[in-house]
C-alpha cells in the first residue's frame, strides 16, 4: 500500500510540474511577444527584410494548406506595402522531392515579386534554425516575420535570446477547429522551445553568409 501510495504521489508531482511547464512557457511567450505582433500593414514598422516561416504547402490528397496561403499573402501584402525590400523564404530542403523555400520564392513570384527580392532558406528546419540562421547567414539583426500569430510569438521569443529583434506580421489564421490539433502541438512545441534555449541548442546547419543588396 505505501508503495502505491508513494507512485501515486510521484504521478502527481510529475502531471502537476508538466502542466506548470506548460503554462509558464506559453505565459513568458505570450507577455514577451504580445507588443510586438501586428494584424495591421498600416501599423506595422518597416523592416528591411521579411522572413517567411515555411510549413508544407500541401496538405492530405493534394489540398492547399491554408496556413500556407495565408502566409505568401500575408508576405506579399508586406511588399506591396513597401514595409519590407526583401523576403527571405525558410523552410524544410531535407529531402530531394521536398523543398519548402522553392515552392514558397515561386508562389511569390507568380504573385508579381520580382525573384532578385527574394532569397531562400533551405535549412531553416526548425523556427529556432530561420531565426538564428536570419542573423548569422543573412546578417540581419532586425527583422520582420511572416507567419500565423501563435507561431510569430515564438519566434520573436527566439530572436529576444538569440540576439534578433524581431516583430511580427500575423497572416490570417484558420478556423479554430481546423486548427485545433496545430494549437494543441503549439503549446508543447513552446516547452521544447525553453529547453532548447536552456541548453544553447544550435541550428543544424549554419554556412557561409549571403548579403541581402
Amino acid at each position: 500500500m505505501r508503495f502505491g501510495k508513494k507512485i501515486f504521489f510521484m504521478f502527481k508531482v510529475t502531471l502537476a510540474l508538466i502542466v506548470a511547464t506548460l503554462v509558464l512557457s506559453n505565459i513568458a511567450v505570450d507577455l514577451v511577444s504580445m507588443k510586438s505582433v501586428y494584424d495591421d500593414v498600416e501599423a506595422i514598422p518597416y523592416h528591411k527584410v521579411g522572413l517567411v516561416l515555411g510549413t508544407t504547402k500541401y496538405v492530405g490528397a493534394g489540398a492547399l494548406n491554408p496556413y500556407y496561403v495565408y502566409r505568401i499573402n500575408a508576405a506579399e501584402e508586406l511588399y506591396r506595402n513597401n514595409k519590407v525590400d526583401y523576403l527571405i523564404v525558410s523552410g524544410d530542403n531535407g529531402q530531394m522531392e521536398y523543398n519548402e523555400p522553392i515552392l514558397m520564392r515561386n508562389d511569390l513570384i507568380e504573385k508579381g515579386i520580382p525573384e532578385d527580392k527574394i532569397y531562400l532558406d533551405y535549412a531553416g528546419f526548425r523556427t529556432l534554425d530561420s531565426i538564428v540562421r536570419s542573423k548569422e547567414i543573412f546578417s540581419q539583426d532586425s527583422i520582420t516575420v511572416i507567419s500565423q500569430e501563435f507561431h510569430n510569438k515564438r519566434a520573436i521569443f527566439i530572436g529576444m535570446v538569440k540576439g534578433v529583434e524581431a516583430v511580427g506580421y500575423n497572416a490570417k489564421d484558420v478556423d479554430y477547429q481546423v486548427g485545433f490539433k496545430t494549437n494543441v502541438r503549439e503549446a508543447f512545441a513552446r516547452v521544447k522551445m525553453m529547453l532548447d534555449l536552456l541548453v544553447n541548442k544550435q541550428p543544424k546547419f549554419l554556412g557561409d553568409k549571403i548579403d541581402i543588396e
